[in-house]
C-alpha cells in the first residue's frame, strides 16, 4: 500500500512538472516562431543564433556540471545527515563561489567576444560576424544569471519543490514574446538580445518567493575549505568534463552549419535542435529532474536495491515514451516544422533544410533519453569518470560524423552524427552498470523494448498513411490528424502486446473518468 501512495504521488509529480514544462516549451515554440517570421534563416537570425549559443555553450561546459551534478548530491546529502544549518550554510557558500566565477567568465566573454564569434561561426561573412560580436558581448552576462537561477533550481529540487523550478521558462519565454510584440520593431535584434538577457534575470527573480517559503536563507561565504566545497571541487573535474558532450558538440554542429547555405545551415540545426528538445525534453527533462534528487537521497542512504529499482522503472517508462516520439518525428518532420516555423521570412527552403535536420535527429532520440537518465545515475553516485569517458566518445563520434558525412548530406550529415554521437554516450555509460550488479538489461526490460519498439513502427507507418491521405487538407489538419491517429495506434498496439506501462496509463484514465462522472 506504501509503495503504491509513493508510486501515485511521484506520477502525479512528475505529471504536473510534464504540464508545466510543456507550457514552458511551447511558449519556446512560439518565440522561435516569432524569430523565424522576423528574421527568416538570414544574416541577423544567423547571427542572433549563435550569439545566443555561446553564453549557454560557456555556462554548460564550466557550471552546469557543477551545479546539476554537485550542488544538488551534496545539498540532500547534508540536508539529511548534518541537519537544515549545515545545508543552508553550504549553499549559501556554493552561490557565492559560483556568481564570482560566473561573474569573471561573464567579463572575459564581453571582451574576448570578437574571438569567440569567430571560433563558433568560421563561415560567416564579414557583416555577419560584426553582428554576431555585438550581440555575443550583449547576452553574455546570462552566463551570471543563469548560475544563480540554476543554483536556486537545485536547492528547490533538493527540498522537493519542483513546480517553480520547472515554470521558470514561462516567464522567461513570456518576457521575450512581450518584446516580440511590442518593441521589436523599434529596438530589432539588439534590443532582442537584450530581451533575452532581461528574461534570464526573471528566472532568478521568480524563484525567491519560493525559497523563502522553504526556509532557505542566504549566508554569503567564500570559504573553499570546508566538507560540502570540497566535495563539490572533488566532484566538479570530472564531472565537469563529462557534461561537455552537449555543448561542445552543438558548438561543432554551428561550425559546419555555418560553411552551409552561406550560413543558413546554423538555424535549420538550430532550430531543429530546439525542435527536438521540446518533443524530448518535456518528457525527459521531468522525468530526470524528479529522480536525481531521489537517486541522490537513496545513494546517502545506502539503499543498493531502491536506487537500482528507481534506475530500472524510470528507463522502462521513458523508452515506452520516447520510441513512438521517435517514429512520430521522423514521418512528420516536415509538417511540424512547416506549421511551427513556416511563413514570414521562413520560406520553403528554410522549411526543406531545418526539417531535413530534424527528421536525422529523431534518430537520436533514444540515446538521448538513455544518456540523460544515466548521467543522472552517475552523479547522484557522485561519481564522474564513466560519463566522462563516454562524453569524450560522444564528441570524438560527431566530430568524425560531421566530417564524413556534412559534404553529402549537409544539414542531414549534422543532424544525423549527433543522433549517433547520443547513442554512443548512452551505450558507454550504460555498459559498467552491468558488472556493478545495476544493470537494467533484465529480460522483463528487453521483452518491453521489443514490444515498444514494434508498437512503434506500426505507429509510425500508420501516421505516414494518415499524413499522406491527409496532406492537401491544410496545415493543421494534416499535422493534428496523423499525430492523433499514431497515439491511438501506438495505444492499441502496446496493449495488444501486454505492455504493463499500457496498463497503468489505462488505468490512471479510468480513474480520472471515473473521478469525473
Amino acid at each position: 500500500m506504501e509503495e503504491r501512495k509513493k508510486s501515485k504521488g511521484a506520477v502525479s509529480t512528475v505529471g504536473i512538472m510534464m504540464v508545466i514544462t510543456l507550457m514552458g516549451k511551447v511558449l519556446g515554440l512560439v518565440r522561435d516562431r516569432l524569430l523565424t517570421i522576423n528574421y527568416g534563416s538570414g544574416m541577423e537570425a544567423n547571427a542572433f543564433l549563435t550569439a545566443s549559443r555561446i553564453p549557454r555553450v560557456f555556462f554548460d561546459t564550466v557550471f552546469a556540471s557543477a551545479i546539476s551534478a554537485s550542488l544538488i548530491p551534496v545539498f540532500s546529502q547534508l540536508l539529511r545527515k548534518k541537519g537544515r544549518r549545515e545545508a543552508m550554510d553550504f549553499a549559501g557558500n556554493f552561490i557565492t563561489v559560483m556568481t564570482l566565477l560566473c561573474a569573471v567568465i561573464t567579463a572575459l566573454g564581453m571582451v574576448f567576444s570578437g574571438e569567440l564569434s569567430s571560433f563558433f561561426a568560421d563561415g560567416y561573412d564579414s557583416e555577419t560576424l560584426a553582428l554576431c560580436t555585438r550581440l555575443t558581448r550583449i547576452m553574455m552576462p546570462t552566463v551570471l544569471f543563469t548560475g544563480i537561477a540554476f543554483s536556486f533550481v537545485g536547492i528547490l529540487q533538493s527540498m522537493e519543490e519542483f513546480n517553480i523550478p520547472a515554470a521558470i521558462s514561462l516567464v522567461s519565454n513570456g518576457g521575450i514574446i512581450a518584446y516580440y510584440l511590442f518593441f521589436n520593431e523599434k529596438f530589432g535584434i539588439e534590443g532582442l538580445a537584450a530581451a533575452f538577457l532581461v528574461a534570464w534575470l526573471l528566472q532568478v527573480l521568480v524563484q525567491v518567493p519560493s525559497l523563502y517559503k522553504k526556509g532557505f536563507y542566504y549566508k554569503p561565504s567564500l570559504s573553499v575549505k570546508n566538507q560540502g566545497m570540497r566535495q563539490v571541487f572533488s566532484l566538479m573535474l570530472p564531472v565537469m568534463v563529462s557534461t561537455w558532450v552537449l555543448p561542445i558538440n552543438q558548438t561543432i554542429n554551428s561550425k559546419y552549419g555555418s560553411r552551409l547555405f552561406e550560413g543558413a545551415g546554423v538555424s535549420a540545426v538550430e532550430l531543429a535542435y530546439n525542435l527536438f528538445t521540446v518533443i524530448a525534453g518535456v518528457f525527459v527533462l521531468s522525468v530526470t529532474n524528479y529522480i536525481f534528487p531521489r537517486l541522490s537521497r537513496e545513494n546517502a542512504d545506502g539503499d543498493k536495491a531502491a536506487f537500482k529499482k528507481t534506475i530500472s522503472k524510470t528507463l522502462r517508462s521513458t523508452m515506452f515514451v520516447v520510441l513512438p516520439m521517435t517514429a512520430g518525428l521522423f514521418v512528420m518532420a516536415k509538417p511540424i516544422v512547416s506549421f511551427i516555423y513556416g511563413g514570414g521570412e521562413f520560406d520553403e527552403f528554410s522549411v526543406s533544410i531545418t526539417s531535413r535536420a530534424l527528421r536525422y535527429m529523431s534518430l537520436g532520440m533514444i540515446g538521448y533519453a538513455g544518456q540523460a537518465v544515466l548521467c543522472r545515475v552517475y552523479f547522484a553516485g557522485q561519481e564522474g569518470k564513466v560519463p566522462l569517458i563516454a562524453g569524450a566518445c560522444s564528441i570524438f563520434v560527431n566530430i568524425v560524423l560531421c566530417s564524413v558525412l556534412t559534404p553529402a548530406m549537409d544539414v542531414g550529415g549534422i543532424a544525423l552524427a549527433s543522433a549517433a554521437s547520443f547513442a554512443v554516450n548512452g551505450i558507454v555509460m550504460a555498459i559498467p552498470l552491468g558488472r556493478r550488479g545495476m544493470s537494467f538489461m533484465d529480460k522483463e526490460f528487453t521483452a518491453d523494448m521489443a514490444k515498444d519498439s514494434l508498437a512503434a513502427v506500426i505507429m509510425g507507418l500508420g501516421a505516414y498513411g494518415v499524413r499522406l491521405a491527409t496532406e492537401n487538407m491544410g496545415k493543421l489538419i494534416s499535422l493534428a490528424l496523423p499525430c492523433m491517429a499514431g497515439v491511438v495506434i501506438y495505444g492499441a498496439a502496446t496493449a495488444v502486446l501486454n505492455v504493463s506501462e499500457t496498463k497503468i496509463v489505462l488505468g490512471f484514465v479510468r480513474r480520472a473518468i471515473r473521478r469525473g462522472e
